[in-house]
Parts: C-alpha cells; sequence; structure tokens
C-alpha cells in the first residue's frame, strides 16, 4: 500500500461536514493504521516466538531484556513524550499559519531534536555500565558483563527511534498514517532473521556461556532493526513533498512554544519511567533470586512480553484510532472549537471500548494458552510460557482503563496542556508503586511478577477516572452520560460473552487437559465464539460503535465504511 492511496488523505475537519463524514474520516484513516498495525504486530509476535526460542526466560534472557528497553526507556523519558505531546499540535499550528504551511518550522524543529538524540546517544552509551547495574542491582560477574556488552550494543537506538517518531510525526501532520504503522514490519524481519542465525550457529544459550560473538550477533541485529525502521520512512517523506534540510537558525523562529510544553511532557515521562525503573528492579530481583531457590519468579523478560501481547489490541484499535483523531483535535482545540473536540474525544473513546472489552475478555479467558502457543518452543520451557500468559491475565484486567486513559491524555495535549498530565503522574507512580510492592511482596514467589502486572492495571484504571474529572469541564463536559451509558452496555455484553467462554474453555481442558494441543483448540474455539457473541449481545442492546471498529478492523478490502448508525 503506498503513501499515494487515497487513504492516506487527511480527515474532514470539525467545520467542512456532517458528524457522518467525521466518523467515515476517522475509520477510514483508522483502517489504514490498523492493517498496518495488524502486520507489524503479527510479525511483532514471530519476532518475540523467536527471542524466546532463542534465550528462554531465565537471566541471559533478563539481561538482552534489559538491555533493549534501556534505549528506549532513555529516549522516551528524554524526548519521546515530548515529541508525542507537543509535535503534531504545533506542527498542524505552523502548517495552517505560516506561508510555507510550516515546512521551515518543521526542519528547525527536526535540527533541534537531531541534535538533542546525538548528544543523548553519545552521554548514555559513555554511562553504559552505570545505567545497566542501575536496571539490575543484584547483577555481579558475569551476568552483569554480559548486560552491560548488550547495552553498548543496543543503546544507539536512541537515536534512530527518535528520527523514526520524527518522521512519523511529519507524515501524520499531514495526514500520512500508514508508512509510520508498517515501517516496524521491516525492523521486526531484521531481528527474526537474526533470531534464527543465532538459534542455528549458538547451543544451550545461558548467562555464564555465551560469548562475546554471540552476544555481537544478537544485539547488531536488533539495533539494526530500529535503524531500517528510520530508514523506510526516508523516500516516504520525500513522496509527500517534504525533505528535511537541517536549519541551525533556530533562535527567535517559535520554537520556545515547544520547548515550554516539552518540559512539563518530560517531567511526566520522568516520573513514569522513574516507577519503571523500580517495577523493572523489582522483576530482575525475582527471577535472579529463583536461581537459588528453584522457584520461577519471572523477570523482566516474562513481564515485558506479557506486556507487549498486552498492548496488542491496545495498538491496532486504540492507537490507530487516536493518531486517525489527533492533528483534527488540535486543530479543533487551536480554533476553539470545544464542541468539535468534545465530540472527538468521546467518539474515540466509544470506538476504543467497543475493540477493547471484547479483546480483553479473551486476553483474560486464554492468557496461558495463548502464551504457550506463542512462546512455548526451544528454550523457553512449558512452565515459563504459562507463566507469561498469567502476567498477561493480571494486565487484561486494566486493558480499557489504559486504553481509555490514553484517550484522554491526548485531549490534554490537543488543549496544549502538558501541565495537568504530569502533575497526575505523580499521583499515578506512587499508586502504582505502593499497589505492585503491596502484591509482590504478599503473593508467592512464583506469583511475584503476576502482582506488578496486577498493580499497574488498578493504578491506570484509577487514574484514568481522575483524567476524566479533570478534562470534562475543559471541554464543556465528555458527552458523560452517551460514553457511560455505552461502556455499561458494552461490559455487560464482555460479561455474558465471558461466561460463555469460560465454560467452554473449562470443558476444553477438563477434556483434553493443558497441552499445547488442547490449547490450540481452545483458542480456536473460544476466540470467535467470545467475539461473536458478543457482537449479538452489543447489537441487541444498540451499540453501533462494534459494528463501526468491524468495519475498521475487517474491511481493508473493502475501504468504504458505512459511517455511524
Amino acid at each position: 500500500m503506498t503513501e499515494a492511496q487515497p487513504l492516506d488523505t487527511p480527515p474532514p475537519t470539525p467545520q467542512t461536514g456532517p458528524e457522518e463524514m467525521l466518523d467515515a474520516g476517522i475509520l477510514r484513516s483508522s483502517s489504514v493504521m490498523a492493517v498496518g498495525t495488524v502486520v507489524s504486530r503479527v510479525t511483532g509476535v514471530v519476532r518475540t516466538t523467536a527471542l524466546a526460542a532463542a534465550l528462554g526466560t531465565g537471566i541471559l534472557a533478563d539481561a538482552y531484556t534489559t538491555a533493549n528497553i534501556l534505549p528506549n526507556i532513555i529516549y522516551i523519558m528524554l524526548l519521546g513524550g515530548a515529541l508525542n505531546a507537543v509535535f503534531i499540535p504545533q506542527l498542524v499550528r505552523h502548517m495552517k499559519d505560516d506561508a510555507d504551511e510550516g515546512v521551515s518550522y518543521a526542519n528547525r524543529l527536526l535540527t533541534l531534536c537531531a541534535l538533542v538524540l546525538l548528544a543523548v546517544t553519545i552521554v548514555a552509551m559513555l554511562l553504559a555500565p552505570w545505567i545497566s547495574h542501575l536496571y539490575a542491582p543484584d547483577y555481579t560477574g558475569r551476568s552483569l558483563q554480559v548486560l552491560t556488552e548488550f547495552a553498548y550494543l543496543c543503546l544507539p537506538q536512541i537515536f534512530f527511534y527518535g528520527m523514526y517518531t520524527l518522521y512519523s510525526q511529519v507524515l501524520n501532520a499531514r495526514g500520512r498514517f500508514a508508512a509510520p504503522m508498517f515501517a516496524p514490519v521491516a525492523n521486526n524481519l531484521v531481528v527474526i532473521a537474526g533470531c534464527v542465525i543465532f538459534i542455528a550457529v549458538v547451543k544451550d544459550p545461558n548467562i555464564l556461556t555465551i560469548s562475546d560473538h554471540a552476544i555481537l550477533l544478537l544485539g547488531a541485529v536488533t539495533t539494526a532493526g530500529i535503524i531500517v525502521q528510520a530508514a523506510v520512512l526516508t523516500p516516504v517523506l520525500a513522496r509527500t513533498g517534504f525533505h528535511f534540510r537541517p536549519r541551525f537558525d533556530l533562535r527567535g523562529q517559535g520554537l520556545g512554544t515547544a520547548v515550554r510544553l516539552a518540559r512539563w511532557t518530560i517531567f511526566f515521562v520522568v516520573m513514569n519511567q522513574l516507577g519503571f525503573l523500580v517495577i523493572m528492579r523489582w522483576a530482575t530481583s525475582a527471577n535472579y533470586t529463583s536461581t537459588t531457590s528453584g522457584i520461577p519468579g519471572g523477570g523482566s523478560f516474562v513481564y515485558n512480553n506479557a506486556y507487549l501481547m498486552f498492548i496488542l489490541p491496545h495498538s491496532i484499535v486504540t492507537v490507530s484510532v487516536v493518531t486517525a483523531l489527533m492533528p483534527r483535535m488540535s486543530r479543533a482545540a487551536h480554533a476553539g472549537n470545544m464542541t468539535a473536540l468534545r465530540r472527538d474525544i468521546s467518539r474515540g473513546m466509544r470506538l476504543v471500548s467497543a475493540a477493547i472489552v471484547p479483546s480483553s475478555i479473551v486476553l483474560l479467558l486464554l492468557g496461558p494458552q495463548l502464551a504457550l502457543l506463542l512462546l512455548g518452543y526451544g528454550n523457553t520451557t512449558a512452565d515459563g510460557a504459562r507463566l507469561i500468559g498469567t502476567v498477561l491475565q493480571a494486565f487484561a484486567v486494566g486493558a480499557v482503563g489504559f486504553s481509555l486513559y490514553y484517550v484522554l491524555l491526548r485531549g490534554f495535549y490537543a488543549l496544549e496542556d502538558t501541565k495537568t498530565p504530569a502533575l497526575v503522574s505523580i499521583g499515578l507512580n506512587a499508586l502504582n508503586l505502593a499497589v505492585s510492592y503491596a502484591l509482590y511482596r504478599r503473593l508467592p514467589q512464583d506469583k511475584a511478577v503476576v502482582g506488578l502486572a496486577l498493580g499497574y492495571s488498578i493504578a491506570f484504571s484509577v487514574v484514568m477516572i481522575v483524567f476524566w474529572i479533570l478534562l470534562r469541564p475543559r471541554t464543556g463536559g465528555l458527552d458523560t452520560f452517551v460514553t457511560v451509558r455505552t461502556l455499561v452496555r458494552l461490559l455487560l455484553a464482555g460479561a455474558v460473552a465471558g461466561v460463555v467462554g469460560w465454560a467452554v474453555q473449562d470443558g476444553i481442558g477438563r477434556w483434553l487437559g493443558q497441552g499445547k494441543p488442547a490449547s490450540l483448540i481452545a483458542v480456536a474455539v473460544v476466540v470467535p465464539s467470545v467475539f461473536m457473541l458478543f457482537a449479538l449481545v452489543a447489537r441487541r442492546l444498540r451499540v453501533a460503535e462494534v459494528r463501526d471498529v468491524l468495519e475498521m478492523i475487517g474491511s481493508k478490502l473493502r475501504l468504504r465504511p458505512r459511517g455511524a448508525a
């Protein structure tokens, strides 16, 4: 699918047509992004399966996982969150107000961000040993050495993560949504190929015996994947007529507003990442302790791979819908059109919930079975895979709350209010750490990481309600009655589908046991049953958004949605 196709045209603005046209614009753009996200996430699942087969779920897997998330953490902490919050609203504003449609402004902002990214990458690599020890305080000797070597190889990703995000935001501001969603496919294919080679040449790897050459192979292909992911967007940008030309005349060019807004966003992200640092320290400690006690404790690999499975429905639906909405929400906020902004936020919440509710039911019912089928190969045992699935179930408890939180957060960003989310993040992380620690300490060792995931779910569900209360008066309401009524109906439909799905799954388990054949049959029967029953009950309850989401996801060949009922 090329960027020139009509699906990539910007959705109509709130002033140009009736609500049916607006919904069609959201669904049309979201459909393209959903397709791209599905493809990238499917290849991402294959990538995760390949990594699990190569590394297992022990300390070596934790060392690789921790090193590979370090560049993402540092990038998001220092710059990534600011780009996501500030870049599109500011680009939209300058595209509308500037004589050159914001081209010079975009070049200057890209230049400034690229310089910061380069500096951050260099500093991070210099501090790699210290950063590695910070996230894995129990590691010593060879364990710490392997983690640090992986970190040196992975930390250059910071710069290329940033360039990918910058290019994506320029494309999104210009109404081009597809390519950023498809670009991760190239990244996944590179890493999958690297894992296949690793499995072929490295036998029975563990933290004590893995060679420097094996570390170099896996670390290098992981970073190469991020480089390719950023590089594939360069020709796409050129086809839109935008050619990045560095501009170093940065003073007095309107960048001060972006920097001012970014300060609070950076604070917001730093708070979240500090909380994540503590969670990762607890997770790695649980797995490190298990090597002496003999009780599987999970670890950062288990926690992060369960999270990747949990985030899949959110990435396909929520991110697609919100990415399509964000430029228009920013235009409405800039014009002071609170009616249009309120309508977009509430409509986005209802669309997202229509997909996330049944998806969360499936994850709650089938977490261990899905993890066993996807990850139970090679060096990952059946018990290790099922533990990932149990952690996935704990994440699924908060799936709806997390996705609604994401929509509401973008409402604040459209209003160019980065301060409120930043201040709320203090409470979010305090609650997350308090609940997670209590569960981490009280649950048995083999369920310690499950407690961390459950604490995450509880915290984001509570903060979603806080965001709703704070944003509602800013927009003159969020169509609260209609939105809550839809949510109640969706949860009722989900409960009915969940009870039936549980009965079917329980019967299959009693009949066939808990192995891969039984898991495959359970997934093949329960997943379609849950979604079909959910859709039937929701239709009887007159929830139009369910049909709209089915149009968005299921009609990549029939690209003209029927619109809202």
